[in-house]
C-alpha cells in the first residue's frame, strides 16, 4: 500500500527538516556530542500530529545510542522548534527519531559488488 502526501504535508516536512537541522547545526553538541548529525528526511502525519525524523550521525561508536541520547532531549528540542514556528503551524508535532542507514546499506552493496 502506497502512502499519499498532500502538498501540505510536504510543505511541512520541509519545514520541520530545515528548522531540526539548524537547531541540530547549532546546539548538536549539547544534545550528541561532537558527532555530525544531519536531517535526511521528516516524513510527516496525515493529520500532522507525528513527525518521523531520520538522522544521519557521524562517527558511531559501537556500543553507542545516539537515539537513546537525541530522545532524552526530545522535549527541548520540541519546544525549540515549537518557539519557531509558532506563527506557522497549529500544533506541533512529536517527533519520532529513526537512525538513516541508507549510506551503510549503499556501502555494503558496494563491497558486496566488488567481491
Amino acid at each position: 500500500m502506497r502512502t499519499v502526501t498532500t502538498t501540505r504535508q510536504n510543505k511541512v516536512a520541509r519545514l520541520l527538516q530545515k528548522e531540526l537541522g539548524e537547531l541540530l547545526q547549532k546546539r548538536g553538541r549539547e544534545f550528541l556530542g561532537n558527532k555530525l548529525t544531519t536531517v535526511t528526511v521528516v516524513r510527516i502525519s496525515p493529520d500532522l500530529s507525528v513527525a518521523k525524523v531520520y538522522l544521519s550521525i557521524f562517527p558511531v561508536s559501537k556500543g553507542e545510542d545516539p537515539l537513546e541520547q537525541i530522545n532524552s532531549h526530545s522535549a527541548t528540542i520540541r519546544y525549540e522548534i515549537g518557539r519557531k514556528v509558532r506563527n506557522q503551524l497549529r500544533i506541533i508535532p512529536e517527533f519520532i527519531y529513526f537512525l538513516d542507514d541508507s549510506l551503510d546499506y549503499i556501502d555494503n552493496i558496494d563491497h558486496l559488488l566488488k567481491e
